[in-house]
């Protein structure tokens, strides 16, 4: 077995684990504590399940960018184009087809709304179910719902442009 074929195993397990997250806590999840539960129960549990999940999320970000940067510019298109005589190690980037480049470029952007997601509404719904605030924590809440909703749509271009990308 390849290092080369481990990257990309990893790479689609992490994008499994976070796009596939997502559609679970957008569809399914939240949707289901809307119906069943008043806010008094529903945030904290929505804001437990965050927790959870959002450990698993790092992780996979991270994952999913160091397996595709190593991929890109270690042992993926840098390498193979190297062994072709047609680049040097480092070359990844300017020798990778258009679809990779697009791949990486709506990665970052779902990385950076990810973060900002962990970051900033994240501890902001946590710090007002703290304070028992449920209007302010139902509006956090609200807008992390928005963050993934669009971090879920460039997740599925993301995964159509690395499946298909090549035909275009």
């Amino acid at each position: 077995m390849s290092l080369y074929a481990v990257m990309v195993f990893l790479h689609v397990l992490a994008v499994a684990v976070w796009v596939g997250g997502m559609f679970l806590m957008h569809f399914a999840v939240r949707p289901v504590a809307v119906a069943q539960l008043p806010p008094a129960q529903r945030l904290p549990l929505l804001a437990g399940i965050l927790s959870r999940f959002f450990g698993w999320v790092t992780a996979a970000v991270l994952l999913a960018l160091a397996t595709g940067v190593a991929m890109i510019f270690g042992i993926g298109a840098a390498a193979g184009a190297a062994a072709a005589g047609k680049g040097a190690f480092g070359d990844g980037m300017r020798l990778a087809h258009g679809s990779v480049h697009l791949m990486f470029a709506l990665g970052v952007v779902m990385s950076l709304v990810f973060a900002f997601i962990r970051l900033v509404p994240y501890p902001r719904l946590r710090g007002a179910l703290a304070a028992q605030q449920l209007p302010v924590a139902a509006g956090h809440l609200d807008l992390i719902r928005r963050l993934v909703a669009t971090n879920l749509v460039l997740g599925v271009l993301t995964i159509a442009t690395a499946t298909i990308g090549r035909a275009f």
